[in-house]
């Protein structure tokens, strides 16, 4: 049973941020500082998609997705009430993220998204996997014919 009146849950549910929220792209923020990651961009408005943050350099795309407004398989519980719109809010932002993850593959990025609970509770991996996704195991050279 909520126990808040629908007007609090109102006003609670829209002072939430889309960007510069404290339990998702902060935290991730001073773990690319402590951990010495460089070369990225917070929150740039020109890339498709408007990632949480970019490394424009190795075209790599990280959006840190909250569990409730993305519907993270592992915590999302749906809301009692206003079943249909949180339902159809869910889905419609799932496939936005599909559709801006297609786009920015198209045009070479590579895309990583981080759930918040693995924010939380893994930090470390979430940094290794970025620092991963950013000096991937270089190719054999290519190997030359010889005529």
């Amino acid at each position: 049973m909520d126990t808040l009146t629908p007007q609090e849950r109102s006003e609670r549910m829209s002072a939430v941020r889309s960007k510069g929220n404290r339990s998702t792209e902060w935290r991730l923020r001073s773990g690319l500082v402590r951990s010495g990651v460089s070369g990225w961009i917070l929150a740039p408005l020109d890339v498709f998609g408007h990632p949480d943050f970019a490394f424009k350099q190795s075209q790599v795309a990280v959006f840190v997705d909250g569990c409730f407004w993305h519907g993270c398989p592992h915590c999302y519980r749906p809301p009692k009430s206003k079943k249909k719109f949180w339902s159809s809010k869910i889905v419609q932002n799932r496939r936005r993220d599909r559709r801006v993850n297609r786009e920015l593959a198209k045009t070479g990025w590579q895309v990583l998204r981080i759930w918040e609970c693995q924010l939380k509770k893994h930090p470390g991996k979430c940094i290794e996997r970025i620092r991963k996704s950013l000096h991937p195991k270089s190719k054999p050279p290519h190997q030359s014919r010889k005529l």
